[in-house]
């Protein structure tokens, strides 16, 4: 008992001590930051750099409604036809209980949707009707990549100027502390 009595007097010593401060946490000083101005351009560069990378991604357009259903083999058969034979577009399989709806695309003009619409039921890949539905579709990354590869070349090159400045900047102050 006395064992456990002196382990928890030792133990309130401890905490009621750590909660006095000492005099080297209450010092306040004053810092002065030297920075090149060049920073300030590459935190702009790199910001709009940024900007164009979150940049949106989507915009109205149409995707076409190709099977409602709530037959699951169905519509993995008929999702599995429509990536074969059209890869270069996306289905979209989503599930509305009791139903699953496949949407196919991203098309920014009704022609390009209408076009694919006559493709699909040309190649009978569904029985019933196909619907066009204006819905917010994703964008090609290759529509945003100039200006994404523009903004990239710049700031490599504010980088690359940044590292030289810094190189000359250090050397130039190891230079000053070794005289």
């Amino acid at each position: 008992m006395k064992k456990l009595i002196v382990v928890f007097l030792t133990l309130v010593v401890t905490v009621a001590k750590s909660q006095v401060t000492s005099a080297d946490s209450a010092v306040i000083g004053k810092v002065t930051v030297v920075k090149d101005s060049r920073l300030d351009e590459l935190a702009r560069k790199e910001a709009a750099f940024n900007e164009v990378l979150n940049a949106a991604k989507s915009s109205n357009g149409y995707r076409l409604l190709v099977l409602n259903t709530n037959d699951r083999p169905l519509a993995m058969k008929v999702r599995s036809q429509l990536l074969e034979n059209f890869p270069e577009q996306k289905v979209y399989m989503g599930f509305q209980p009791p139903f699953i709806k496949l949407k196919f695309g991203n098309f920014l003009t009704k022609e390009d949707a209408e076009a694919y619409k006559k493709d699909i039921l040309k190649l009978k890949i569904i029985s019933g009707n196909v619907y066009l539905l204006p819905e917010t579709i994703e964008l090609k990354p290759d529509k945003l990549e100039h200006e994404f590869i523009v903004l990239a070349i710049e700031l490599l090159l504010l980088l690359t100027a940044n590292v030289r400045g810094l190189f000359k900047f250090l050397s130039a102050s190891i230079l000053k502390i070794k005289k």
